[in-house]
């Protein structure tokens, strides 16, 4: 009899040291064959999961055995395998505890598609969290996890969101672009240290019906007349806002008109006609 016949059948029956070692064992048929023996228990199998060479085939083979996916710890270990295949993990996303999914999406490993169905499972729990929850998560939570705790406005998330090294100007400009935000995230980023220096944030800012006179006033100097014109146009800011754009436009072509007249008249920029 062929030795691999025979460490398969092995593998089907050893118990303690002789099962422990089969763990090791070089070839597929008999990793296979371990699956079949009543005496691994979730110890051994996750011992045999942290293998990063086992085969796609195996892997599938564990996550199709509904009496070894019992065990949340098998099912951790399989998600977290590199090799494990794609339909495997999508069905164990929906089972994995919260900080082992933030964990997920935070390995330098974890597949762009794996990561972004993580972040779904994570956002999509996020309104059935308690507060302890997503405190942690607008702290150690990706860019789109702390973008979508900073849209659901809770006063004591909102600062720590903003803080996250992660999130990203797109995720603040995607917050910012739906119109019934809480008015205080409107406030918190027009006050943040950061964000509220951010050419294209101070832009959504001003185009936000949340935002206060005061801020918007504060930012029309700093705004491109270009963009002002945009923002001036029928229909995207309120009438009222709108007046203050076109005065703010106006202001600027004056002064564009003198420093040109100026120029004409002396050739040396910003020189007076008494020089």
């Amino acid at each position: 009899m062929p030795d691999n016949v025979l460490n398969c059948d092995r593998a089907r029956t050893a118990t303690g040291e002789e099962l422990a070692s089969l763990l090791h064992h070089h070839s597929p048929d008999v990793l296979f064959a371990l699956l079949d023996n009543p005496a691994l228990d979730e110890t051994q199998l996750c011992l045999l999961l942290d293998r990063k060479d086992l085969p796609a085939e195996l892997l599938e083979e564990v996550a199709r055995r509904k009496p070894l996916m019992k065990n949340y710890r098998v099912k951790r270990a399989l998600a977290f395998h590199p090799r494990t295949p794609r339909l495997a993990n999508l069905r164990l996303m929906r089972e994995l505890y919260l900080m082992d999914l933030v964990q997920l999406t935070l390995l330098p490993g974890t597949s762009g598609e794996l990561k972004r169905i993580a972040e779904e499972q994570l956002v999509a729990r996020l309104p059935q969290l308690p507060l302890g929850q997503k405190i942690t998560l607008a702290r150690r939570g990706t860019a789109r996890v702390a973008g979508a705790l900073l849209a659901e406005g809770h006063a004591q998330v909102l600062s720590i969101a903003l803080d996250n090294p992660g999130l990203t100007e797109a995720q603040v400009l995607k917050a910012l672009s739906r119109e019934r935000l809480p008015v205080g995230v409107v406030k918190a980023i027009a006050q943040h240290r950061k964000w509220s220096h951010t050419y294209n944030v101070r832009l959504a800012l001003v185009r936000h019906p949340g935002a206060t006179l005061s801020t918007i006033l504060a930012y029309l100097p700093e705004l491109t007349v270009s963009d002002l014109r945009e923002l001036a146009a029928p229909g995207i800011v309120s009438e009222s806002l709108r007046k203050y754009l076109l005065a703010e436009i106006q202001q600027r072509m004056r002064k564009s008109e003198k420093s040109a007249q100026i120029v004409d008249t002396t050739g040396e920029p910003g020189a007076s006609k008494s020089d």
